[in-house]
């Protein structure tokens, strides 16, 4: 049976066994440090993004629903993933989307119904192998999506960094209630923010190998808050269970909240797809081994099924985590379960500590990690190589995710590029160029470069109308013509009525294999006559160069 008809759990059977082929103690304890690593970077991401994710009335349940879909997510997507290297759990992307969810009309809910809904998107998608059409998203688009979010999530922290209101409808509406309200700062909580912020940065790279900077951080910071007893807020009593104190409730759904939530069902599907797949894709360049995307895709639709009902937050593969998965050892997914086992024993044994942890400290965290989201050196190249095009799809796609929904983002960047794509396509170049070839006679060669279509079929027409010269033969050469759409075909025989109407010959040489046959299927060489075409320059002048001799004997 082929790969492409192999049922998914027997491809499951195929992938697991090429994955545990040899494996050993050693590899075991590769596993085992990796996930504990990874562990201790994930810990603090996902309170941080679990607070994100939701408004301020339900910050605790947030942060537990964080740190329940990092363990879950990393046991369910790990195990069944399309990669032996991928680590899932909250994200800053879909804390962006998800903020709005909770502050609306259904509040947590509706995001718990949403998060299962883009589940069961996911899981479809991966079944019907939707996973190679992520490759379709130009990476200016992603690089700019990517740095729009980074720009939400820090500007959604103001209001925690600086201790003040910042509530408003999106993230316009933030950023105008933050200036509204600075005025309010209050000096202990922003003091704690920086101190997050500074440590991140200063902290040498041997002992952040060993434990991230951002654990580091928030265990000084907390330190420095219980100590002092400074007057900021933290995050309290947090449930030291698998199960939320709220999780999704089947009985409350009706289908006007379907209707209502649809769409951010979608938009968290798209970015799962977005984030898992453009993850996996540079993992396995890292580790230099296969990922399927559509088995990918299951596993996300799987988790992000799942944790709704333990009162999770949506997941999706995360670059960093993973990244450090595979500097870490790591050999198999059985990196992501000890990641989780690791979690779960932080949260049955380090939640009291847990809730001493000040927002101010999480909001720093997520400052440093808006900042090392953004692709500096791609952008930076877009500049210093002159790329115009890549430039706008960028920095419009930044504004619209910063400005707009997160989905209308993907949109528009897509859109753009495809307009921009078009426009290229238009941009055929048609040269005329004057020879002397039989009998020292002056003829016309019009180079056509580029791609024909419904656009710029007339360039043809006019770059011959603005000769200055009338020539016996016009020699129409594709050579460079890569493609030629239908309608530029009525376009051509109108170039070749005006050469017959100035009492000049034509031919057409050059032609490749797929412009020939998409003319011969609509009978473009029978309409203008066969014998106006040859296979290159050289063959029309030796076969003319023959008549003429047979003309003179």
């Amino acid at each position: 049976m082929s790969k492409k008809k192999r049922p998914f759990f027997a491809h499951y059977g195929k992938i697991f066994k090429n994955e545990f082929k040899g494996y050993n103690s050693k590899y075991l304890i590769n596993d085992l440090t990796a996930g504990i690593t990874v562990g201790a970077v994930a810990l603090p991401l996902a309170l941080a993004f679990g607070a994100a994710s939701v408004d301020q009335e339900h910050l605790a349940l947030g942060i537990a629903g964080g740190l329940i879909t990092a363990i879950v997510a990393g046991i369910v997507s790990g195990i069944l993933g399309g990669g032996s290297f991928q680590i899932s759990g909250p994200t800053g992307a879909m804390a962006v989307i998800l903020g709005t969810i909770v502050s609306g009309q259904y509040g947590l809910q509706g995001m718990f119904m949403a998060t299962f809904m883009s589940g069961v998107i996911l899981l479809a998608a991966g079944l019907l192998r939707f996973g190679r059409f992520v490759q379709f998203i130009p990476k200016p688009v992603v690089t700019g999506f990517t740095s729009g979010i980074a720009l939400v999530i820090a500007i959604g922290q103001l209001g925690n960094a600086f201790g003040v209101n910042a509530s408003g409808e999106g993230t316009i509406g933030k950023l105008m209630a933050f200036f509204s309200n600075v005025k309010d700062t209050s000096v202990p909580t922003l003091a704690i923010t920086l101190i997050v912020i500074v440590i991140m940065a200063v902290c040498p790279k041997k002992i952040s190998r060993y434990v991230p900077a951002s654990l580091i951080a928030i265990i000084i910071a907390t330190a420095i808050c219980a100590l002092i007893e400074m007057p900021v807020k933290t995050i309290g009593s947090i449930p030291s269970s698998l199960v939320n104190a709220e999780v999704l409730n089947i009985s409350a759904v009706d289908i006007t909240m379907l209707r209502s939530i649809s769409g951010y069902a979608v938009t968290i599907a798209l970015l799962g797809m977005i984030e898992s797949l453009l993850c996996g894709t540079a993992a396995a360049s890292m580790k230099k081994e296969k990922f399927d995307s559509n088995v990918e895709l299951i596993a996300q639709g799987l988790a992000n099924m799942t944790v709704p009902f333990m009162g999770g937050v949506p997941s999706t593969a995360a670059i960093a985590r993973t990244s450090v998965a595979i500097k870490s050892g790591c050999r198999t997914r059985l990196t992501s379960v000890f990641q989780s086992l690791f979690l779960i024993l932080c949260m049955f044994v380090l939640s009291p500590l847990i809730g001493l942890v000040p927002y101010s400290a999480l909001a720093g965290v997520l400052f440093v990690t808006s900042y090392k989201m953004n692709d500096f050196k791609t952008i930076k190249g877009y500049f210093a190589h002159g790329l115009k095009d890549a430039v706008v799809l960028c920095f419009v796609t930044m504004a619209a995710t910063v400005v707009l929904d997160l989905t209308y983002a993907i949109v528009i960047g897509v859109a753009l590029s495809m307009i921009m794509t078009i426009s290229k396509l238009a941009d055929i170049r048609v040269n005329v160029e004057e020879e002397t070839l039989i009998d020292n006679r002056d003829v016309a060669i019009v180079y056509s470069v580029g791609a024909y279509f419904f656009a710029n079929g007339k360039q043809l027409k006019k770059a011959i109308e603005k000769c200055e010269k009338r020539y016996e033969t016009y020699i129409l050469s594709f050579r460079g013509v890569v493609f030629v759409d239908v309608s530029a075909e009525t376009e051509f025989v109108e170039a070749i009525e005006y050469i017959k109407g100035m009492g000049s010959d034509f031919c057409f040489v050059g032609l490749n294999s797929e412009v020939d046959q998409a003319l011969e299927k609509i009978g473009f060489q029978e309409q203008v006559g066969r014998e106006h075409f040859y296979p290159n320059l050289e063959d029309y002048v030796a076969s003319h160069a023959l008549g003429s001799a047979s003309q003179k004997s």
